[in-house]
């Protein structure tokens, strides 16, 4: 009997230590599961969002087009900075898209060391960009000079205000965090984007304004019989990134779509243009309304450079001031909405960010130029030219000369998951843009320009071929290169996520 005793004391010990080596092995496999779907026993993915208002005073120059800028006698809608905040237990990212028409480098550069002294977020990971709306005040201060300018002023008033108030978004974006889950998606809005550039017909050259002629017209007028095709095709696609928080309440939307600026707004008037009404009607839909933190609609610019919502092929578009706006952001709206109801959300996704700084050539004058040009602003006001803006072009042209032979802009990508965001400081074509997309190692990748900067456009060499607005010296500063060098910059660092 006692040994039946001990003998059933041993295979209980023996027992109990098969168990136990059981149960640890499963704790394990399900600590290494966890640990291998993100990390979430450590890291919990957080996401805000914020926005804050940058209406200027009434009174200042409306900027956006040739001539002197009108005043600002009324505010149709207010102008906000909107930041979407994202971090996955390791890393920030910060989005940050500014109602203005273009922000200069050095403005972005106080705003992102301000960001890195208060917040601790290192500037490759703060992404600016403005929308582009031709409805606000200048941003820019006094010029528009790159960084390294010779002559650089201190900011001006409303620059300081703008500085302050980006870095206080941030902060509210950062307070509104919460555990949330991420998404992302890509729907299509062909109906409002179309080449603004027409090849013309060999014998109707557009005249451009230094004496010379070019085979592209940009916006050539509805219905013209000398166009005889586009100079290239716009990109249809509408994307975007959505958090919304652990018990499914939306957070943010980020969208991203290839159009430039609708306007055509009365005279004097300050507005978001169609990027705040998206912001305000992607809200409504998601019936997002009065929520506590608010619900963050946020539209950015793609790649529209040579992009207009106007179908030059006709008929003549008749609508009331905003009409069209408020049109091109709930179609944009819809299909957002269409594409968000079946999108997946993940609890987790990595988060990167890169960016580097790449040296480009500016664009110079030959003689016959500054010669002309000099000609053309000597001969009286009253002298009527063959081109409307060959003055103006005449004092890009000698400004061009006091510009350093080479400038520095900067180039930055995000990576959410399985998600590609690029920036570039320029209003970029929309082939350039499809181009990264298709070559992007990340599926979806999208762009989003006039970010980190604003240096003007930037046509491909092939464009450049054709002249047109786009590619003149002084709307266009760099080398006709550029587009080439930017794009594989922009892959390299792509490539370099992990």
């Amino acid at each position: 009997m006692k040994n039946f005793k001990c003998h059933t004391r041993f295979f209980s010990c023996i027992l109990m230590f098969l168990l136990s080596v059981g149960i640890i092995k499963s704790i394990e496999a399900r600590t290494d599961s966890i640990t291998k779907e993100g990390n979430k026993t450590e890291n919990i993915f957080r996401a805000g969002a914020a926005t804050s208002n940058i209406t200027p005073f009434l009174g200042g120059g409306i900027v956006g087009n040739f001539g002197t800028p009108p005043p600002a006698i009324y505010i149709h809608d207010e102008l906000h900075a909107r930041c979407l905040a994202l971090d996955d237990g390791k890393t920030k990212l910060i989005f940050i898209i500014v109602d203005v028409i273009g922000l200069t480098q050095d403005l972005v550069d106080e705003t992102k060391r301000l960001i890195l002294e208060e917040m601790k977020i290192p500037p490759e990971n703060v992404l600016m960009s403005a929308t582009h709306t031709h409805s606000a005040t200048n941003a820019k201060g006094a010029g528009d000079k790159p960084k390294g300018w010779v002559d650089k002023k201190p900011f001006d008033d409303y620059q300081n205000f703008l500085i302050r108030r980006f870095v206080d978004v941030v902060r509210l974006a950062l307070y509104n965090m919460e555990p949330a889950s991420i998404g992302w998606g890509v729907g299509s809005v062909p109906d409002h984007v179309f080449v603004r550039r027409w090849i013309m017909k060999p014998e109707s050259p557009a005249i451009n304004p230094f004496g010379g002629k070019d085979k592209v017209k940009m916006n050539p007028g509805v219905g013209n019989p000398d166009m005889l095709e586009p100079a290239s095709k716009p990109d249809p696609d509408v994307s975007f990134i959505a958090v919304k928080s652990t018990d499914g309440m939306p957070i943010a939307i980020l969208a991203n779509y290839s159009l430039h600026y609708v306007g055509r707004f009365p005279k004097g008037h300050i507005s978001a243009d169609y990027f705040a009404i998206f912001a305000d009607r992607i809200q409504e839909l998601l019936k997002a309304d009065r929520q506590d933190p608010p619900f963050v609609g946020i539209m950015s610019n793609g790649t529209s450079g040579d992009v207009t919502s106007i179908n030059y092929l006709g008929p003549a578009e008749k609508y009331p001031p905003y009409a069209k706006a408020r049109l091109v952001a709930d179609n944009i709206a819809q299909e957002v909405l269409r594409v968000y109801n079946s999108v997946p959300f993940y609890d987790w996704a990595l988060l990167q960010a890169a960016s580097d700084e790449i040296l480009l050539k500016v664009r110079k004058p030959d003689r016959e130029m500054i010669k002309r040009a000099k000609y053309v602003l000597a001969l009286p006001d009253t002298v009527k030219l063959a081109h409307p803006n060959e003055r103006v072009y005449a004092q890009r042209i000698l400004q061009l000369l006091e510009w350093p032979d080479k400038i520095g802009i900067t180039l930055q990508t995000f990576r959410i998951g399985d998600l590609g965001v690029a920036a570039i400081p320029f209003e970029t074509f929309a082939e350039t843009g499809l181009e990264i997309k298709a070559k992007s190692p990340f599926k979806p990748t999208f762009t989003i320009e006039l970010a980190n900067g604003s240096y003007g456009y930037l046509p491909t060499p092939k464009q450049h071929e054709l002249g047109g607005y786009e590619t003149w010296m002084g709307t266009n500063r760099v080398e006709k290169e550029a587009s080439i060098k930017i794009t594989a910059k922009l892959l390299e660092l792509f490539a370099s996520f992990k």
